[in-house]
């Protein structure tokens, strides 16, 4: 697409913090970028992650109703795409009905995870909430480099009952830890956990 700008960035840049103007809206191409939202106790909470097909909501919300960013945005990996200045964006909104219906396609996703997230943590026990992050970042491997304070933000918890559940989970033969990193030892059991609910 013609009259947009290249994104090109590292793994751990800030692409946008909460109370800044969005430049655009971003597509991207490769690579992932997390979303989180800070209380003013500090507490973290991983919001989503935007992958190449994506709509970021926040950067969406920005675009159609002018907010500014609420949250913060960091590339997970490093990231390649292109950002759409304000001006296409509403153009192509308004005469590109492919580009319409993939971008309204995506919000409708995304919508359908925030559903998954306010379930997880409002319905849902905390060991499952648990089992099926620990699942869903080790993808198809054992082993999960993250510190207690990052699961504490997957899982919108505390860093110490993250601690206190984990060193259950090591007990029961589930997972075993070192520093930063944790390996799997059980997936049919944290795959039981997971179905279960409160």
């Amino acid at each position: 697409m013609t009259n947009t700008h290249p994104l090109n960035c590292p793994v751990g840049t800030v692409l946008f913090r909460a109370g800044q103007d969005c430049p655009g809206f971003v597509r991207l191409h490769r690579g992932t970028i997390r979303v989180t939202l800070t209380a003013a106790n500090g507490r973290e909470v991983v919001l989503y992650r935007v992958a190449p097909g994506d709509v970021c909501l926040q950067t969406f919300a920005c675009m159609t109703d002018g907010r500014s960013y609420s949250a913060e945005g960091v590339a997970e990996t490093d990231v390649v795409g292109e950002v759409m200045p304000h001006a296409l964006f509403r153009s192509e909104m308004a005469d590109n009905p492919d580009f319409r219906a993939e971008v309204m396609t995506a919000v409708a996703r995304r919508f359908s995870d925030f559903v998954q997230l306010v379930e997880d943590v409002a319905l849902t026990g905390f060991d499952a909430r648990l089992a099926r992050v620990l699942l869903r970042l080790a993808h198809d491997c054992d082993e999960i480099t993250i510190t207690h304070d990052n699961l504490a933000a997957e899982t919108a918890s505390g860093r110490a009952f993250v601690s206190r559940r984990l060193g259950e989970f090591a007990r029961r033969g589930l997972v075993a830890g070192t520093r930063g990193r944790l390996r799997l030892l059980d997936r049919a059991g944290l795959d039981r956990i997971a179905g279960e609910e409160r």
